[in-house]
């Protein structure tokens, strides 16, 4: 039965991530915490499970999406580069800091940080270009800042990437592309950085580490089966309202990783 829930949450945030743009930590984490919580064994790790889990999704998930984004050449790879190593940095340190925090305090982080992605998806406005991209010491920094956060709550970290290249000057296109290219990174470093502080755990057999290797196998064949078809939807319906209904679930999903 414990595989057609995670068939069933991988259609979900692959679909999402076809539709709307986003990545599938942000329906993975709960989704998965409310599923470890039901076992004994894995229920005082649950979060941290869910977290490390999304992250390990993402190495394959976004594979199909940055070479996608490359064969329409719209990856900015200089931008690419010069943030990879704060984005690796940042990584490493989310996974180290989410190892110390108890179970109610790694929820709470992310319920607040689904509190800021539901308000953004319902009231936020597109930025546009002010400035061009800082030097190296501003974008390491901004990088190491988005790549914590985002090994943190197990997300990808294009809700922060996109944004912040719009604003220094990027297209639209050009951002998300540059974005999904960037959470590369951010998976990779965090997916390790979790298998390694999660190494010696008593979570059962399926693990690897923090990383549940059942779902993370039933979740990647089914969110990439499902991403194309959230694609070819968001050319036929109104994604501006769709967003705004997303964005109210994750309001009540922050709510709920709050209680």
């Amino acid at each position: 039965m414990i595989w057609v829930d995670f068939a069933l949450i991988g259609v979900l945030a692959g679909f999402l991530a076809g539709f709307l743009g986003i990545g599938g930590g942000l329906v993975l984490v709960p989704a998965l915490t409310l599923i470890f919580s039901r076992n004994p064994v894995t229920a005082a790790l649950a979060v941290h499970m869910a977290v490390a889990t999304s992250l390990s999704t993402m190495l394959v998930s976004s594979l199909s999406s940055i070479l996608a984004h490359h064969r329409r050449r719209a990856i900015a790879w200089p931008a690419a580069r010069k943030l990879t190593p704060g984005l690796l940095a940042g990584a490493v340190a989310g996974a180290m800091l989410a190892d110390h925090l108890g179970k109610e305090m790694l929820a709470a982080v992310f319920g607040l940080f689904a509190l800021a992605a539901g308000m953004q998806l319902i009231f936020g406005k597109q930025f546009e270009g002010e400035k061009p991209l800082p030097g190296w010491p501003g974008s390491s920094l901004t990088a190491m800042v988005i790549g914590c956060v985002s090994s943190l709550v197990g997300i990808g970290g294009g809700s922060m990437t996109a944004p912040w290249l719009m604003w220094h000057g990027k297209r639209a296109q050009n951002a998300v592309a540059t974005a999904a290219a960037c959470g590369y990174p951010i998976a990779l470093a965090g997916t390790v950085s979790f298998v390694v502080v999660g190494s010696g755990l008593e979570a059962g057999g399926n693990n690897l580490g923090y990383v549940n290797l059942q779902a993370f196998a039933g979740i990647t064949i089914f969110s990439v089966l499902a991403a194309p078809l959230g694609a070819a939807m968001v050319h036929r319906s109104p994604a501006g309202l769709v967003r705004r209904i997303f964005g109210l679930m994750m309001l009540v999903v922050a709510a709920r990783m709050l209680m």
